[in-house]
């Protein structure tokens, strides 16, 4: 793959010290541990290896890779192991994709404790799922689904949401046969945005009333009772956005669609157009305008502040596992489900045309045959890589 023209690491290089200067009053050492990783990665500062195709004979030195959650360069194996990993687990049967998003009135809060609020997020909305799918009026079976938080909208905003990917069925009550959904219609986004709000309002009250959450500048009236109560209340005036779209494809086609949400980070490299005169020009998807593709222009500083917007906790799982895919019970439940779907008599899922290929990355690039480590290199072995060139700094 060939290097996009401006990465994230060349304005952390070109402006990144500058921009840590300007916002210490509240810049944490995590974001400039993530600056920092972006800024080395894959150069000679982590040092690196001499990989040689068993195939053809081609040599080349690579640099090491940073490894960092947050950087646009380190989540293509992640993302690869992650989905050979899923692939023994998915199901010969249709898939559903649920989006839950908390309003836009929460966001704030939401950055001053977002341990607890993702936390959060993440809970409510598998109880949600979990409780409205046991309901004989919708399907009355156990589901199994991956959840994946993502933080931001297309314009790097701050905009917290949950994709759950479900299987469209699942085990009936007793565990003795598979329940498939209609074909055409899964479950009601309205009961599911009204249970997924209650379910949230009520955890935000405990966590209020057991001292859980911290509240900061603006936020810092709320820590009385009755300032909080009256906060809380309009978030009833409305339905929360829960967005569902048709069960779809098979397991070629659901491990396809994972790979595009598992492991996204804010802002790809690919999107990134400019940097000069201290402002970074970017693409981004227009959903209100028929996902029209626009440019946006933002100041350096900006920019870098809001792609920290998204940086997570410490030791924070981003994927998750609930229902008969939970880590407590898939080892049972899922060759239980295989048998109990080999064993009814519904029609197996649309195959795609071609078996997604997850293939590994590490190939030659003369010959696609596999690259082997045949020496370790220090930093001190490596030249650094040329900087980027003056004029796309913004000093």
């Amino acid at each position: 793959m060939n290097r996009p023209p401006l990465e994230v690491a060349d304005i952390v290089r070109c402006a990144g010290q500058l921009f840590v200067e300007r916002s210490r009053r509240w810049i944490t050492w995590q974001h400039q541990k993530i600056l920092l990783a972006i800024a080395r990665c894959r150069t000679a500062a982590l040092g690196g290896h001499r990989d040689h195709c068993s195939d053809c004979g081609y040599s080349a030195i690579s640099y090491n890779s940073c490894r960092n959650r947050h950087c646009p360069k380190c989540q293509g194996n992640a993302r690869l192991h992650w989905l050979q990993a899923r692939e023994r687990e998915l199901l010969p049967i249709s898939y559903v994709h649920v989006v839950f998003t908390l309003p836009r009135e929460l966001a704030p809060l939401a950055l001053q404790n977002k341990r607890l609020i993702y936390n959060l997020l993440f809970r409510a909305s598998a109880a949600t799922l979990l409780e409205v799918t046991r309901d004989p009026r919708h399907l009355g079976a156990e589901i199994g689904f991956f959840s994946v938080l993502h933080t931001w909208n297309q314009r790097l905003q701050h905009h917290p949401h949950v994709h759950c990917v479900l299987a469209a069925g699942g085990l009936a009550p007793g565990h003795s046969r598979w329940i498939s959904s209609r074909r055409s219609f899964f479950l009601p986004v309205k009961v599911l945005g009204r249970i997924f709000r209650g379910k949230f309002v009520a955890g935000l009250k405990n966590a209020f009333q057991s001292g859980a959450l911290q509240f900061h500048g603006h936020l810092l009236p709320l820590t009385e009772p009755r300032a909080f109560a009256s906060w809380l209340r309009p978030l009833f005036r409305h339905d929360w956005v829960v967005y569902s779209k048709r069960p779809f494809g098979g397991p070629e086609h659901v491990l396809r669609y994972l790979g595009a949400y598992t492991h996204r980070v804010a802002i790809s490299n690919n999107r990134l157009v400019a940097l000069s005169e201290g402002n970074v020009t970017f693409r981004w998807r227009d959903s209100a305008h028929g996902n029209k593709k626009r440019l946006m222009t933002l100041p350096v500083d900006e920019f870098l502040r809001r792609f920290l917007l998204h940086s997570l906790p410490r030791g924070f799982m981003r994927i998750r596992n609930f229902g008969f895919l939970a880590n407590r019970q898939r080892a049972e439940l899922l060759p239980l489900c295989s048998r109990l779907l080999q064993s009814s008599d519904r029609p197996a899922a649309d195959a795609t045309s071609s078996a997604f290929p997850i293939r590994s990355l590490w190939q030659c690039p003369l010959c696609g045959g596999n690259m082997q480590v045949v020496e370790r290199l220090s930093a001190a072995q490596l030249l650094l890589r040329s900087p980027p060139h003056l004029s796309r700094c913004a000093a």
